[in-house]
């Protein structure tokens, strides 16, 4: 059983952050022993989810910040992302009907139906009060 790799990283709400974001998780993907084949679907679940909390989270013009922090170890790829935006599960949101979605074509609201179809667990609770906290783990295989 190797050492576990940890690292965190704190933005601000705003979209030009989001490359910053996702070299962060690129640089602990490639450290980790999470497949190659599996960085940019991991990468892209976690831009989905800074992105809707930039994009929802907080009126516009309202400064916040958004924690992602990456846990790496033997058995799983973890990510938590918090942010002390508006309270928000997306455990409530159903999955889209994918036909009907097209149709009508919508070209937005897909974020939460793939990170669920990328990651093994999507997790979310409101804790201390104040933060929401997002959890998405890929097991490593």
């Amino acid at each position: 059983m190797g050492e576990s790799l940890k690292d965190r990283l704190v933005v601000t709400n705003d979209t030009k952050h989001l490359i910053v974001v996702r070299d962060f998780v690129s640089r602990l993907i490639r450290a980790s022993r999470l497949a190659r084949e599996e960085e940019n679907k991991v990468i892209l679940a976690v831009d989905e989810a800074v992105t809707n909390i930039i994009e929802h989270g907080y009126d516009e013009g309202a400064e916040g910040s958004i924690e992602i922090e990456v846990e790496a170890g033997d058995q799983q790829f973890k990510i938590v992302i918090r942010d002390t935006g508006r309270i928000f599960n997306p455990e409530s949101i159903p999955d889209p009907d994918m036909k009907e979605h097209v149709q009508r074509g919508h070209k937005k609201g897909l974020g939460i139906f793939l990170m669920r179809q990328i990651m093994d667990e999507v997790r979310y609770k409101f804790k201390d009060g104040v933060k929401n906290e997002l959890t998405l783990v890929k097991f490593i295989r």
